[in-house]
């Protein structure tokens, strides 16, 4: 009880919503529930029951058969009704279609009417049974779609009643229709809460696959979702980016234009526009919308809308110039052969549903005898405009009156035109999904021989529950409804091609299968022209494409689309077209030039093959020959006065020193290993502490010498040879356990520097221990400061002898050099810190040679006359 009071509550706010209906119609709430018959007013007599009272007016069926069941159908044969006005005080008059026939839904009608009879005629499919059809015109209009569903609705015999009771022949056990969208949906909410299915050929609305809001809808066309991501899809793999978008107002175009447009913002795709029309808009707003078509910059028009709707908007951009554009559309208009005559939509490209053959149509087509069209209003409207004639002499008024020898089949209409049968094998298809429900929920267990059994009591529930399982193949295609009542998607890719004779044709040039992988959905297999007959793709962007090295930048209150190209910043690049982003390169890498790709920095260091490198590696090597040529002198002329006078032991010493001093500087040179990084610090720090604990064993030598000559000294037995010897090694030693120290927990190491020049990398030995390396400069510098102070002290004892003026500026030199080395160091970059400290050696190890033992090799080789004991003890010779 509560269901039908649900049911009934629906209704009535239905019927209130269609208040046009409502009065058109007159149907009672219990001619609802008891789905009475309508039959004894048809036939004029006074009916046998109350319940079978006729409440309203009904519409006429277009065509009808009687049958054992009965399958309703709805198409749109004609464009508009005609307007009535209400005054609300008397029952208006019934509305009437008006307008020329459609002939694309004629041809639709007739392919329901072939599938029943072919079905009736067969022996595998319902032996036995015979179907019916009560198929009417809905003029596509919503409101004449809510009168014809409550016509189904109520079961009444129209056309078959020829007893006094109620006939239950004209029950409707299912519908195929209706032809749009909007009326579909219409209908679907009406016929849904009572179970009836509903088979549609070509309502796409994606919202019809609720099954919450349309349980019973199902449909042999593919959803308008599917369509939308393959136009989108089709728009990307031709690189647009830059669209226009054109839609008609209704559930068709609405919402198949937003499931395209939230299709193509997946695939980066921007709309420059987005309009809406309706053919019964004014022509102002028609005319609005073509003009903002004209005054677009993007080259690509994507239209999602009914070829009625298009036929209107077309025509309004023919009257004036229309500047190229490429079409893209809908399958609803792209393969609607009438409007090939706009020229300028040659090109056109869009997705189309697969073309078919249904065998015999044809001539069941042409099989159109002139009693049958004498008979039939609507045949008789559609014969008289096809031959401009009229067939009742009494409505002549000046035109030729149609004799019947006129040939249907010399008529170029869609009517007879059968190359390509899209639509009609959706309707085709429809009727037989309804017939194996039938068959399965009427036939199942019989023998081969049997028959159905016609008589079983069959509720509109049971076709239902059975059309969701049929799975069967008719003519090549295969039929199934997946959970939301669609079948599998598969499209064909048609392009609008001019032929040589002038003649625009659809040429299918491709295949769509929404089943296969992402990626693998188009199949192409021929040659596309496109707008203007051109064979190149055009181009459809709102800025062109960002070149690598660049990048992009939206323009501001523009779409993601709009941007300009920007060179990508310092230290990165772009290696992709249209990058959004540059990438920083590895900090060991740089951009090229043209900031597409990273290339490795140049790796500087102070290698032998630069001409510092040489310079310094020749220096070096002069300074170790000349110290070593300086031991030769000195060890020939060992026994010579001024030899043995200063201390030999100790100046062979220090000679063998400044020569590791010099060699010591070539370490610095070359790519820094780790081995290297090690060696060469502490060679440099330990031969130095051996050459300055030389000079320093000298000076105090010197110091001592004089001492002991005054009476009574003793002072030398405690600076002999052994205590010099142990001397120079202890001072040397403690350079040595610093700098084993220093390897031992931080010890120097290669690196590459990238942080002192952009552009290059340098190598460098990282010091490990910043202590470490400064205690040893440190010891070097403490011992020459002890040194120099030293030398000063002793540098104004009398006699030749006395070598301290000699060391004195010697170590003025060493420490004007390494003092002068610690700013230049820490400031100098990249491999000039090498240069530096190598200068540094190099400069205090030819300051020591020069200064000592110059003088002393001059004497000997060019002044033999002074190289005596009494030369060299004379108190006041200079």
């Amino acid at each position: 009880m509560a269901v039908s009071v649900l049911l009934i509550g629906l209704v009535s706010a239905l019927c209130l919503f269609q208040l046009n209906s409502v009065f058109a119609l007159g149907v009672s709430l219990d001619s609802l529930n008891q789905r009475s018959s309508f039959a004894a007013a048809w036939a004029g007599t006074e009916p046998s029951s109350e319940k079978c009272k006729l409440q309203g007016s009904t519409h006429r069926p277009a065509f009808s058969m009687d049958g054992d069941f009965i399958i309703g159908g709805a198409f749109s044969l004609h464009s508009y009704t005609q307007t009535v006005s209400h005054d609300y005080t008397i029952m208006p008059e019934k509305v009437r279609c008006k307008g020329s026939i459609n002939a694309d839904e004629l041809q639709l009608l007739h392919a329901m009417v072939f599938a029943i009879e072919e079905i009736n005629n067969s022996t595998e499919l319902l032996p036995g049974i015979r179907l019916g059809y009560q198929i009417y015109d809905s003029c596509a209009s919503v409101s004449m779609t809510v009168h014809l569903a409550f016509q189904f609705l109520n079961s009444l015999d129209l056309v078959f009643h020829t007893g006094k009771t109620c006939s239950q022949s004209g029950m409707v056990m299912a519908v195929v229709g209706e032809s749009g969208s909007t009326p579909s949906i219409s209908m679907s909410r009406i016929i849904s809460p009572f179970n009836i299915p509903q088979v549609s050929p070509s309502a796409t609305c994606a919202c019809l696959s609720d099954k919450e809001q349309y349980p019973s809808f199902f449909r042999t066309i593919p959803s308008d979702q599917f369509q939308a991501d393959a136009l989108a899809k089709l728009v990307k793999q031709f690189g647009w980016t830059w669209i226009g978008a054109v839609r008609s107002d209704t559930d068709y175009g609405n919402n198949g234009m937003a499931s395209f447009l939230e299709a193509a913002k997946k695939e980066g795709i921007c709309v420059e526009y987005s309009v809406s029309f309706y053919r019964t808009h004014p022509h102002s707003r028609i005319q609005k919308v073509a003009d903002v078509i004209r005054s677009s910059t993007s080259m690509v028009v994507v239209a999602f809308a009914p070829s009625g709707d298009m036929r209107i908007l077309l025509a309004e951009l023919s009257r004036e110039p229309f500047p190229p554009r490429q079409w893209i559309g809908s399958e609803s208009w792209v393969t609607n052969p009438e409007l090939r005559k706009y020229s300028f939509l040659t090109g056109a490209i869009g997705f189309g549903i697969q073309k078919s053959v249904i065998p015999g149509f044809r001539n069941f087509l042409l099989n159109l005898s002139f009693a049958q069209v004498a008979v039939s209003p609507l045949l008789t409207e559609f014969w008289e405009d096809s031959f401009n004639c009229t067939i009742k002499e009494s409505d002549s008024a000046g035109k030729k009156v149609c004799n019947g020898t006129e040939d249907i089949k010399t008529l170029q209409t869609p009517y007879t035109d059968t190359s390509q049968l899209r639509i009609s094998n959706m309707v085709y298809k429809a009727v037989y999904a309804i017939a194996h429900a039938f068959h399965n929920a009427l036939c199942q267990g019989r023998n081969v021989t049997a028959q159905c059994d016609k008589l079983t009591k069959l509720q509109s529930e049971q076709i239902l529950t059975e059309l969701k399982k049929v799975n069967f193949s008719r003519n090549g295609y295969d039929v199934s409804f997946d959970t939301n009542g669609d079948p599998v998607a598969i499209y064909e890719l048609v392009n609008w091609q001019k032929t040589k004779a002038g003649i625009t044709d659809i040429v299918t040039v491709g295949l769509y299968d929404a089943s296969l992988p992402d990626g693998q959905e188009f199949q192409i297999n021929k040659n596309i022209t496109w707008m203007e007959g051109s064979t190149k793709v055009p181009v459809s962007v709102c800025s062109g494409s960002c070149p690598p090295g660049t990048r992009k930048v939206l323009q501001k209150g523009k779409p993601i689309c709009c941007y300009d190209c920007t060179a990508c910043p310092e230290g990165e690049i772009s290696n992709t077209t249209d990058s959004a982003d540059c990438l920083p390169c590895h900090m060991e890498f740089q951009p090229n030039a043209k900031r597409d790709t990273c290339i490795p920095k140049p790796v500087e260091f102070l290698s032998f093959q630069d001409i510092l490198g040489i310079i310094l590696a020749t220096f070096s090597l002069l300074g170790a020959c000349l110290t070593i040529m300086t031991a030769a002198i000195f060890f020939y002329h060992r026994t010579s006065p001024i030899v043995r006078a200063n201390n030999s032991e100790l100046s062979f010493l220090l000679l063998i020193s400044l020569t590791l001093c010099f060699l010591c500087s070539i370490t610095f040179i070359g790519a820094p290993s780790e081995w290297s990084c090690m060696l060469r610090h502490t060679a440099f720090g330990i031969t130095f502490v051996l050459c300055i604990s030389c000079v320093l064993g000298k000076t105090i030598v010197v110091l001592m010498a004089f001492k002991a000559t005054l009476p009574g000294s003793n002072v030398m037995k405690w600076f002999g040879p052994p205590q010099q010897r142990m001397t120079v090694m202890s001072f040397t030693f403690i350079q040595v356990l610093i700098c084993t120290i220093w390897l031992v927990l931080s010890p120097p190491f290669p690196i590459k520097n990238l942080t002192a020049y952009k552009e290059k990398i340098i190598l460098e030995c990282a010091l490990g221990s910043a202590v470490g390396f400064w205690a040893v400069l440190g010891y070097i510098g403490l011992l020459a400061s002890f040194c120099f102070v030293l030398a000063v002290l002793a540098r104004k004892l009398p006699d030749n002898f006395n070598e301290a003026k000699l060391i004195t500026f010697s170590m003025l030199i060493f420490c004007a050099v390494w003092i002068t080395f610690i700013p230049a160091y820490v400031s100098s970059p990249g491999k000039f810190t090498v240069v530096v400290e190598i200068f540094a050696i190099l400069s205090s190890s030819f300051g020591l040679v020069f200064c000592i033992f110059a003088p002393k090799c001059f004497i000997v080789l060019f002044k033999p006359e002074k190289n005596t004991k009494k030369y060299l003890m004379n108190k006041y010779q200079s």
